[in-house]
């Protein structure tokens, strides 16, 4: 069964991304007529959940064939607000599964997940909590069997790229706009607080248990096996987080906010077009498009936080191929702030942090399995990744959204310039002018 009416196309997904928000500011202000505590904390996860890749299993299985292994790990950065004994967050999740290899290819496949958890606490605020909540949300999925390939540079690859294939549902190589399906997640989440000397904030220890699935039947198939397992299982996960107690604040301004960002980046793969061009592939156009999630806390004049965004690109290569060059990028962030009249801020960052880049080259006419798993030779890609470096300023202008100010919108405009500090390159290509770039971003956000 698949509500492909509602969860499908850009603009049924912005709707649900709207009513989503109305439904959780509806639900705070009626917690809002009795507000007495609020926290705000950002953390990372790490676990296992546990699933089979049953139809590809048995796939392999028919053919005598030793199964993938059960299961993939979960890396999860989240942030959590709560208000009272309300709790409302987001969590941004990457989820590799166990490879395996096969006649020289590497199988493996891994899922990214946007979530919004809505939740209760059982327990009064205090160093212990237990929350109980429910996400939702939409994914990508991507599974693949690829060999090594053996092009000594750019051309040779161009020429040839086919060394394996590779199967993307939702895919935000191209834009994070192409997060697809309607995946859900319910659960408890545990946290103690073990206070930092000197500072408002705690370092929090954090445990969550529960089960994430996909309730659609058949809603992560490709070419012929479904994947939706991969998206679904019981999970055990353990991390550290920041937070911000109501009962240990010196200074109430002191906050952490979650942001949605929209960016500018002011660069063109030029080299790779070249390339592209000569070997009768069509180049990009325009700018990459970025969309992204930055956490931000504040307290005692410092600043803090994390930056994450996904650079992407995506087209037609030819009649018969597409391609897409995708860039992720994770920052941690420090800062001052400068200038804190009534409703405006003014301060900057700096960002060090990570990014990869990667180019694919894709058939459009892929065979159904099992014949695809038997003649894998389709699409290829390119890899590279490094530590890049960014200084930031910016300007917000935030307002509360109710009389007894328990939380207020932000908007904010950020500019700065993006340095790699390794260098990057397709094969012997130099990617390094594509990586530098001055960019502008625009936030919305909440923060207590």
């Amino acid at each position: 069964m698949r509500l492909s009416f509602i969860f499908e196309g850009k603009h049924q997904r912005m709707k649900f991304v709207y009513c989503s928000i109305v439904l959780v500011f509806f639900q705070l202000g009626v917690f809002a007529q009795e507000i007495n505590t609020n926290r705000s904390t950002m953390y990372m996860t790490f676990g296992n959940t546990g699933s089979n890749l049953r139809e590809f299993n048995n796939m392999l299985d028919n053919k005598g064939l030793t199964p993938m292994r059960k299961g993939y790990n979960n890396f999860n950065f989240g942030y959590q607000a709560r208000i009272n004994d309300f709790v409302v967050g987001m969590e941004l999740s990457q989820n590799p599964g166990f490879g395996s290899r096969f006649n020289g290819y590497d199988i493996d496949f891994r899922t990214t997940r946007f979530m919004v958890n809505l939740g209760f606490s059982f327990t009064e605020e205090g160093r212990f909590q237990l929350i109980h909540y429910m996400a939702v949300g939409s994914g990508f999925l991507n599974f693949q069997m690829i060999r090594e390939s053996d092009a000594q540079n750019i051309d040779g690859f161009l020429t040839n790229p086919e060394h394996g294939f590779i199967l993307r549902d939702g895919n935000i190589h191209r834009s994070s706009l192409n997060f697809r399906g309607f995946l859900t997640e319910f659960g408890f989440h545990m946290s103690y607080d073990v206070p930092i000397p000197g500072r408002d904030e705690a370092m929090a220890l954090i445990g969550q248990f529960g089960y994430s699935f996909s309730p659609f039947e058949d809603s992560w198939s490709q070419n012929g096996i479904s994947f939706s397992n991969i998206q679904s299982g019981a999970f055990l996960r353990l991390g550290v987080g920041l937070t911000l107690p109501d009962y240990s604040y010196f200074y109430k301004d002191a906050t952490i906010g979650a942001h949605l960002l929209y960016g500018l980046h002011f660069t063109s793969p030029d080299a790779l077009n070249r390339h592209l061009e000569d070997n009768g592939l069509r180049p990009f156009s325009g700018r990459p498009n970025n969309w992204g999630l930055k956490i931000l806390g504040y307290s005692k004049q410092l600043l803090y936080g994390v930056d994450v965004f996904n650079l992407g690109y995506g087209g037609q290569a030819s009649a018969t191929q597409s391609h897409t060059l995708n860039s992720v990028r994770v920052y941690a962030n420090g800062g001052l702030k400068f200038l804190d009249l009534r409703n405006i801020e003014i301060g900057a960052l700096a960002g060090l942090g990570f990014g990869n880049l990667r180019y694919t080259l894709t058939s459009n006419a892929k065979p159904d399995f099992p014949r695809l798993f038997e003649e894998p030779d389709f699409d290829g890609q390119l890899r590279s990744y490094g530590a890049m470096g960014k200084p930031e300023l910016f300007v917000t202008y935030g307002f509360p959204l109710s009389k007894r100010r328990f939380f207020d919108l932000v908007l904010g405009m950020h500019a700065g310039y993006e340095l790699p500090l390794t260098p990057y390159n397709f094969l012997g290509l130099p990617m390094f002018k594509y990586m530098a770039n001055p960019y502008l971003q625009f936030s919305v956000g909440i923060r207590p």
